[in-house]
Protein backbone atom coordinates (compact mmCIF):
# COMPACT_ATOMS: atom_id res chain seq x y z
CA UNK A 1 0.00 0.00 0.00
CA UNK A 2 1.54 3.41 -0.83
CA UNK A 3 2.42 5.97 2.19
CA UNK A 4 -0.36 8.92 3.03
CA UNK A 5 1.29 11.78 3.09
CA UNK A 6 1.16 13.17 7.30
CA UNK A 7 -1.26 16.26 7.18
CA UNK A 8 0.88 18.87 7.84
CA UNK A 9 -1.26 21.82 9.61
CA UNK A 10 0.10 25.13 10.24
CA UNK A 11 -1.79 27.89 11.20
CA UNK A 12 -4.46 29.92 8.93
CA UNK A 13 -2.30 33.45 8.46
CA UNK A 14 -3.76 35.91 5.73
CA UNK A 15 -0.19 37.08 5.28
CA UNK A 16 1.21 33.23 4.10
CA UNK A 17 -1.90 32.24 2.60
CA UNK A 18 -3.28 35.23 1.04
CA UNK A 19 -3.51 33.63 -2.46
CA UNK A 20 -4.75 30.07 -1.69
CA UNK A 21 -7.62 28.61 -2.54
CA UNK A 22 -9.92 25.45 -2.12
CA UNK A 23 -11.40 23.09 -4.16
CA UNK A 24 -15.20 22.50 -2.28
CA UNK A 25 -14.79 18.59 -1.69
CA UNK A 26 -14.53 18.49 -5.65
CA UNK A 27 -12.33 15.61 -4.46
CA UNK A 28 -12.32 13.19 -1.48
CA UNK A 29 -8.78 11.54 -2.28
CA UNK A 30 -7.73 13.34 1.27
CA UNK A 31 -10.19 10.03 2.79
CA UNK A 32 -9.85 7.35 -0.03
CA UNK A 33 -7.68 5.27 2.73
CA UNK A 34 -9.87 6.29 5.46
CA UNK A 35 -12.14 3.38 6.38
CA UNK A 36 -13.25 5.08 9.36
CA UNK A 37 -13.62 8.38 10.12
CA UNK A 38 -14.26 10.58 13.86
CA UNK A 39 -17.97 11.83 14.45
CA UNK A 40 -20.07 13.25 16.69
CA UNK A 41 -23.27 12.33 18.51
CA UNK A 42 -25.45 15.02 16.90
CA UNK A 43 -24.56 13.01 13.60
CA UNK A 44 -25.91 9.87 14.83
CA UNK A 45 -29.40 9.68 13.56
CA UNK A 46 -28.61 10.79 10.46
CA UNK A 47 -25.52 8.93 9.57
CA UNK A 48 -26.84 5.57 11.37
CA UNK A 49 -29.08 5.54 8.04
CA UNK A 50 -25.79 5.13 5.86
CA UNK A 51 -23.12 3.69 7.97
CA UNK A 52 -22.17 1.78 11.41
CA UNK A 53 -21.47 3.73 14.29
CA UNK A 54 -19.41 2.48 16.65
CA UNK A 55 -16.67 3.10 19.31
CA UNK A 56 -12.98 3.24 19.17
CA UNK A 57 -10.16 2.90 22.32
CA UNK A 58 -6.91 5.17 21.46
CA UNK A 59 -4.24 2.87 22.18
CA UNK A 60 -2.05 5.94 23.20
CA UNK A 61 -4.59 7.24 26.03
CA UNK A 62 -7.05 4.41 26.12
CA UNK A 63 -10.18 7.13 25.73
CA UNK A 64 -13.18 6.00 23.53
CA UNK A 65 -13.67 8.11 20.25
CA UNK A 66 -17.00 7.22 18.25
CA UNK A 67 -16.50 6.81 14.33
CA UNK A 68 -18.51 5.89 11.56
CA UNK A 69 -16.83 3.24 9.52
CA UNK A 70 -16.30 3.27 5.62
CA UNK A 71 -15.13 -0.05 5.17
CA UNK A 72 -14.93 -3.31 6.77
CA UNK A 73 -11.07 -3.14 5.48
CA UNK A 74 -8.17 -1.28 6.49
CA UNK A 75 -7.11 1.32 4.05
CA UNK A 76 -9.99 1.61 1.89
CA UNK A 77 -13.33 3.73 1.70
CA UNK A 78 -16.24 2.30 -0.06
CA UNK A 79 -18.19 5.41 -0.35
CA UNK A 80 -15.26 7.24 -2.27
CA UNK A 81 -16.17 6.95 -6.19
CA UNK A 82 -13.60 8.79 -7.97
CA UNK A 83 -14.55 12.56 -7.09
CA UNK A 84 -18.39 11.86 -5.52
CA UNK A 85 -19.34 10.12 -2.28
CA UNK A 86 -21.36 7.59 -2.43
CA UNK A 87 -23.22 8.31 0.50
CA UNK A 88 -25.82 10.86 0.94
CA UNK A 89 -24.69 12.63 4.09
CA UNK A 90 -20.98 13.18 4.66
CA UNK A 91 -19.62 13.70 8.21
CA UNK A 92 -18.68 17.00 8.99
CA UNK A 93 -15.16 15.88 9.71
CA UNK A 94 -14.90 15.58 5.84
CA UNK A 95 -16.59 18.34 5.14
CA UNK A 96 -14.71 20.45 7.41
CA UNK A 97 -11.71 19.53 5.65
CA UNK A 98 -8.72 21.25 4.69
CA UNK A 99 -9.55 23.24 8.03
CA UNK A 100 -9.38 22.35 12.00
CA UNK A 101 -9.50 23.73 14.93
CA UNK A 102 -6.20 23.07 17.01
CA UNK A 103 -4.84 24.47 20.17
CA UNK A 104 -2.36 28.06 19.78
CA UNK A 105 0.70 27.09 21.35
CA UNK A 106 0.90 26.24 24.86
CA UNK A 107 -2.39 27.42 26.00
CA UNK A 108 -4.65 24.20 25.35
CA UNK A 109 -7.46 26.18 25.98
CA UNK A 110 -6.66 28.96 22.87
CA UNK A 111 -7.53 28.04 19.58
CA UNK A 112 -6.78 28.84 16.12
CA UNK A 113 -7.90 28.07 12.76
CA UNK A 114 -5.26 25.82 11.61
CA UNK A 115 -4.85 24.85 7.63
CA UNK A 116 -4.07 21.35 6.23
CA UNK A 117 -1.38 22.96 3.95
CA UNK A 118 -0.47 19.69 1.92
CA UNK A 119 -4.21 18.72 1.10
CA UNK A 120 -5.00 18.05 -2.18
CA UNK A 121 -8.16 20.29 -2.46
CA UNK A 122 -6.00 23.25 -2.21
CA UNK A 123 -3.98 25.21 -4.29
CA UNK A 124 -3.77 28.48 -5.79
CA UNK A 125 -5.64 27.79 -9.24
CA UNK A 126 -8.59 26.94 -8.88
CA UNK A 127 -11.67 27.08 -5.60
CA UNK A 128 -12.69 29.56 -3.23
CA UNK A 129 -10.56 32.43 -2.21
CA UNK A 130 -9.65 32.11 1.61
CA UNK A 131 -8.80 35.80 1.68
CA UNK A 132 -9.58 39.32 -0.67
CA UNK A 133 -6.82 40.63 -2.63
CA UNK A 134 -6.76 42.95 1.09
CA UNK A 135 -6.30 40.48 2.92
CA UNK A 136 -10.17 40.40 4.47
CA UNK A 137 -11.60 36.77 5.27
CA UNK A 138 -13.60 36.02 2.49
CA UNK A 139 -17.21 34.89 3.17
CA UNK A 140 -16.33 31.25 2.38
CA UNK A 141 -14.06 31.26 5.20
CA UNK A 142 -16.15 33.11 7.37
CA UNK A 143 -18.94 30.15 6.62
CA UNK A 144 -16.07 27.39 7.40
CA UNK A 145 -15.13 28.96 10.61
CA UNK A 146 -18.57 29.03 12.04
CA UNK A 147 -18.55 25.17 10.50
CA UNK A 148 -15.71 24.62 13.19
CA UNK A 149 -17.20 26.30 16.06
CA UNK A 150 -20.24 24.24 15.90
CA UNK A 151 -18.35 21.22 15.27
CA UNK A 152 -16.06 21.83 18.10
CA UNK A 153 -19.70 22.19 20.44
CA UNK A 154 -20.65 19.19 19.02
CA UNK A 155 -17.55 17.07 19.72
CA UNK A 156 -17.13 18.56 23.29
CA UNK A 157 -20.71 17.12 24.16
CA UNK A 158 -19.63 13.67 22.48
CA UNK A 159 -16.84 13.34 24.80
CA UNK A 160 -19.10 14.32 27.42
CA UNK A 161 -21.42 11.46 26.22
CA UNK A 162 -19.08 9.01 25.70
CA UNK A 163 -17.43 9.52 29.53
CA UNK A 164 -20.55 8.90 31.04
CA UNK A 165 -21.03 5.85 28.88
CA UNK A 166 -17.38 4.29 30.09
CA UNK A 167 -18.25 5.30 34.12
CA UNK A 168 -21.51 3.40 33.83
CA UNK A 169 -19.76 0.52 31.89
CA UNK A 170 -22.28 0.70 29.35
CA UNK A 171 -19.59 0.22 26.27
CA UNK A 172 -18.85 -3.52 25.46
CA UNK A 173 -16.49 -5.13 22.51
CA UNK A 174 -17.75 -7.29 20.21
CA UNK A 175 -15.96 -9.03 17.50
CA UNK A 176 -17.90 -9.53 14.44
CA UNK A 177 -18.06 -12.07 11.78
CA UNK A 178 -19.22 -10.68 8.30
CA UNK A 179 -19.49 -12.66 4.95
CA UNK A 180 -18.53 -10.18 1.83
CA UNK A 181 -19.44 -11.91 -1.31
CA UNK A 182 -17.73 -15.50 -0.34
CA UNK A 183 -14.58 -13.53 1.76
CA UNK A 184 -15.05 -14.05 5.40
CA UNK A 185 -13.88 -10.74 7.06
CA UNK A 186 -13.52 -10.06 11.12
CA UNK A 187 -13.64 -6.82 12.68
CA UNK A 188 -12.61 -6.53 15.98
CA UNK A 189 -11.43 -3.93 18.11
CA UNK A 190 -14.53 -2.46 18.21
CA UNK A 191 -17.40 -1.23 20.99
CA UNK A 192 -20.86 -0.66 20.66
CA UNK A 193 -23.60 0.44 23.46
CA UNK A 194 -24.14 -2.73 25.72
CA UNK A 195 -28.44 -2.93 25.22
CA UNK A 196 -28.65 -5.41 28.16
CA UNK A 197 -27.04 -3.32 30.33
CA UNK A 198 -29.14 -0.14 28.93
CA UNK A 199 -32.00 -1.94 29.77
CA UNK A 200 -30.51 -2.67 33.34
CA UNK A 201 -29.72 1.27 34.25
CA UNK A 202 -31.57 2.52 37.15
CA UNK A 203 -34.34 4.69 36.44
CA UNK A 204 -32.58 7.65 37.77
CA UNK A 205 -29.43 6.94 35.69
CA UNK A 206 -32.19 6.78 32.82
CA UNK A 207 -33.75 9.95 33.96
CA UNK A 208 -30.30 11.97 33.62
CA UNK A 209 -29.49 10.31 30.23
CA UNK A 210 -33.12 11.97 29.01
CA UNK A 211 -32.28 15.14 30.61
CA UNK A 212 -29.13 15.54 29.08
CA UNK A 213 -30.08 14.28 25.46
CA UNK A 214 -28.01 11.21 25.57
CA UNK A 215 -30.97 8.57 24.68
CA UNK A 216 -31.15 9.41 21.16
CA UNK A 217 -27.33 8.85 19.96
CA UNK A 218 -27.27 6.07 22.43
CA UNK A 219 -30.36 4.17 20.34
CA UNK A 220 -29.17 5.66 16.73
CA UNK A 221 -25.61 4.13 17.36
CA UNK A 222 -27.69 0.83 18.39
CA UNK A 223 -29.85 0.90 15.23
CA UNK A 224 -26.57 1.92 13.31
CA UNK A 225 -25.05 -1.32 13.44
CA UNK A 226 -27.65 -2.90 10.66
CA UNK A 227 -25.62 -0.79 8.23
CA UNK A 228 -23.07 -3.36 8.85
CA UNK A 229 -24.84 -5.65 5.91
CA UNK A 230 -24.54 -2.74 3.83
CA UNK A 231 -21.35 -2.25 4.05
CA UNK A 232 -20.74 -6.17 2.92
CA UNK A 233 -23.02 -5.99 0.19
CA UNK A 234 -20.54 -2.80 -0.92
CA UNK A 235 -17.38 -4.62 -0.12
CA UNK A 236 -19.18 -8.14 -2.28
CA UNK A 237 -19.59 -5.39 -5.24
CA UNK A 238 -23.48 -6.08 -4.98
Amino acid sequence: MASVEAPKIVPLRSDVHGKLKVRELGTFEHVKNAHMVPVTAHEYARLGAEYPIVFVKNSDNGQFQSVALLSLKVGENLFVDGEKWKGVFVPAAIRNHPFVLAPAGENKEQLMVGLIENSPVVGEEEGNALFSESGEESEYLKAKKESLVGYLESDQMTKAFITILTEKELLTTQNISVNAGGEKINLSGIYMVDEKKLGEMSEEDFADFRKRGFLPPLYAQLASMHQISRLAKMQAGV
